[in-house]
């Protein structure tokens, strides 16, 4: 009984401690990518991520440049209908499917010291840097 009693005060604290993000907190501002999971980052481009009014998703995909509409609910975090330009550069291709692919794939976010993580479960697929 005593460690059913500490179990569940464990979970709670922990369920507590999680970061929700608020919707306000995210509009308007703009971010560099920093980390993409499995992937070098090239250093001849960059890849950002703006939002906007309404949680409208822009910017630059190393190459090309996106967009697509986030949505914030139940502690979710997703990036939908997520369109772009189709310009050719051999150079960061493999970069940028990768990119893109996560933002599709992300479920959740955490937000913490001016950095914006994007997750699928447990796994962080991108971090940015928040741009001032």
């Amino acid at each position: 009984m005593r460690n059913s009693i500490i179990l569940g005060l464990i979970i709670c604290c922990l369920t507590s401690c999680l970061e929700k993000i608020d919707p306000a907190s995210l509009t308007n501002t703009k971010w560099e990518l920093s980390e993409l999971t499995g992937k070098k980052l090239p250093e001849s481009a960059k890849a950002t991520l703006n939002f906007g009014d309404s949680l409208k998703v822009t910017g630059k995909s190393f190459c090309n440049n996106y967009g697509g509409q986030a949505e914030i609910a139940d502690d979710k975090v997703t990036v939908k209908n997520v369109y772009g330009t189709k310009m050719m550069c051999q150079e960061t291709d493999s970069e940028e499917r990768a990119f893109l692919n996560a933002l599709k794939e992300t479920d959740h976010a955490k937000m913490a010291e001016g950095k914006l993580q994007l997750l699928k479960g447990e796994q962080t697929l991108l971090v940015f840097t928040k741009v001032n």
